[in-house]
């Protein structure tokens, strides 16, 4: 019976375990080689320090520890009135607001805000849904967990 308790609880916890995380649809190693757009102002910097990807530019916030962060959040990052508005929502990224946002930044800041006159300090657009895609996957691949990710600090 012991043996049977324990291999359901297996089983549940199996079948459980894939709502507990956020399931991409981008592939990791192709969103490496599209990363090579967004390195000119981002990098993949973890806490220690270690460059993870990028050429360590300081123009847009470090995407390391992204995925699952409330906008505009990143500690020691002066970021735009509208993308700081966005986090006092409460609003965290996934896969499906970063491909949106990405497409057109300033287009998405104006719909969830719902303020016409919102700005976004990011210009560059990145319009293909698979890119953007895998972009999140491979800055995904490269964070901790969103729950196990802090503020880090630079």
């Amino acid at each position: 019976m012991k043996l049977t308790m324990t291999a359901l609880s297996l089983v549940t916890f199996a079948i459980a375990a894939p709502a507990f995380a956020e399931e991409l649809t981008g592939d990791a190693e192709a969103g490496a080689k599209v990363f090579a757009k967004c390195q000119t102002c981002h990098v993949v910097q973890d806490a220690d320090g270690n460059v993870l990807a990028g050429k360590n530019a300081k123009v847009g916030p470090d995407l390391w520890g992204m995925p699952g962060r409330v906008a505009g959040t990143f500690e020691g990052f002066k970021y735009g009135k509208s993308i700081v508005a966005l986090g006092e929502t409460g609003f965290v990224w996934d896969e499906a607001s970063f491909v949106e946002y990405v497409a057109d930044p300033a287009k998405f800041l104006k719909a969830k805000l719902d303020d016409k006159g919102a700005k976004s300090l990011m210009s560059f657009k990145l319009p293909k849904e698979a890119d953007a895609k895998n972009v999140y996957a491979f800055i995904a691949s490269l964070s901790p967990a969103p729950a196990e990710a802090a503020p880090a600090t630079n």
